[in-house]
C-alpha cells in the first residue's frame, strides 16, 4: 500500500482512482462504511482506491482551543485505514495555507491533478475548502462539471448517527460499551509500561501503569473490565491478550494527584511488563473511582471488581 505525506510524493502515473476524504478519527463504523464502499467501487472500475486525510486535525491549527481530543493514536488510525483494503493513503499536512484553498481548487489540485479521481465516495456530512464552504452539494456540482462520479452515503448509523463526537461523548461519561458500539470494536489506549508506586503489588494486585506518553482518548475516571494487549508479541501468541481489571484515576484512597491508567492482569502476579508497549482495550464500566476509609475496605472492593471482571471476560477467554 502507498502512503504519501505530501502531494509531491505521489507518483505521476498513479490513477485513475476512486477517492475519499476525511479526518477518520477513530475509524468508526461510519468511516468503515465509506471505506468499504470506496474499495468496492474501485474494484468495480478496476482502479486503485485512495483516502485523503490530514495531520494535525484542522481545528488544532485554526482554533486550537476548540480542537477535540484525538480518539485514537495516529499509528492506530493508519493501521485501521490500511486494514480497510485501501491501496493508498495521502496524509496532507494541514496548514493555514491549505485552509485557504477554495473547494474547487482542492478538488482540482488533489483529486483530479494528483490522484486522477474517476469517482469520489463520501459521507453526507463531508465539508472541505476554505471556511468549510465545500459540502456534498459542492462536490456534486464539481463532479458534474469535471466528469467525476460522486457517491454520497447517508443515514450512517440510523437514528443516532455514527460520529467521532458521539464516541467522545460516550467516553467522557465512561460508557466504553457505547463507544464500542460506534467504533465497531473496543476502545483502545496504548503506551509503554512504566514504574508506579508499586502499591498494587504490596496489596496483591500488581498493575501495569501506562506512561504519560500514552495515546488514545482516556475515558472517565473509574474501574473497567478490559484486555491488556502486549503489542510487542506477535498476533496469536498465547500471552498477547490478557484479561484485566483497569483503573483510571488518581487513587484518592492514597491521596494521589496524578491521573493514571493501570491494569491488573487477572490472577497473574508473575508478569514483568516494564518497558513493554501495551494497549488497554476497554470493554465495560464497573463503577466510579471512590475514596475508601481503610485499605481493608479497598481490598474488599478490589476483590469484588476482579470477580466481576473475571465473569464478564470469561466467555472470550
Amino acid at each position: 500500500m502507498h502512503r504519501w505525506n505530501a502531494l509531491s510524493e505521489i507518483s505521476p502515473d498513479f490513477g485513475p482512482s476512486v477517492v475519499t476524504l476525511g479526518n477518520f478519527d477513530g475509524v468508526h463504523l461510519g468511516h468503515q462504511a465509506v471505506l468499504s464502499r470506496l474499495v468496492r467501487r474501485a474494484a468495480e472500475l478496476g482502479v486503485p482506491s485512495a483516502a485523503v486525510t490530514f495531520e494535525p486535525h484542522p481545528l488544532a491549527v485554526l482554533f486550537p482551543d476548540r480542537a477535540p481530543p484525538r480518539i485514537s493514536s495516529d499509528r492506530q488510525r493508519m493501521r485501521l485505514l490500511e486494514e480497510s483494503g485501501l491501496d493508498a493513503i495521502l496524509v496532507m499536512e494541514f496548514t493555514r495555507e491549505l485552509a485557504s484553498w477554495t473547494p474547487e481548487h482542492f478538488v482540482r489540485e488533489v483529486f483530479m491533478k494528483r490522484l486522477g479521481a474517476r469517482c469520489v465516495v463520501v459521507g453526507e456530512d463531508t465539508r472541505f475548502g476554505t471556511r468549510n464552504s465545500g459540502d456534498v452539494t459542492t462536490l456534486r456540482e464539481l463532479g458534474s462539471r469535471l466528469g467525476v462520479e460522486v457517491v454520497v452515503l447517508s443515514d450512517l448509523g440510523g437514528p443516532v448517527r455514527w460520529s467521532s463526537s458521539l464516541i467522545r461523548e460516550r467516553l467522557a461519561v465512561g460508557d466504553v460499551a457505547g463507544a464500542a458500539g460506534v467504533l465497531g470494536r473496543a476502545h483502545r489506549v496504548a503506551g509503554t509500561v512504566v514504574h508506579g508506586d508499586h502499591r498494587g503489588r504490596s496489596l496483591g494486585y500488581p498493575t501495569a501503569n501506562l506512561g504519560p506518553d500514552s495515546a488514545g482518548l482516556i475515558p472517565a475516571d473509574g474501574v473497567y473490565s478490559g484486555w491488556l494487549v502486549r503489542l510487542d508479541l506477535p498476533v496469536g501468541a498465547p500471552e498477547r491478550e490478557l484479561p484485566a481489571a483497569v483503573s483510571v484515576g488518581t487513587n484518592p484512597t492514597f491521596d494521589g494527584t496524578t491521573r493514571r491508567v493501570e491494569a491488573y492482569v487477572l490472577d497473574r502476579t508473575d508478569l514483568e511488563l516494564y518497558g513493554e508497549r501495551v494497549a488497554i482495550d476497554f470493554t465495560d464500566y464497573l463503577r466510579p473511582t471512590l475514596r475508601f476509609g481503610s485499605v481493608d475496605d479497598l481490598l474488599t472492593q478490589m476483590k469484588t471488581d476482579v470477580d466481576r471482571c473475571r465473569s464478564q471476560l470469561a466467555p472470550r477467554s
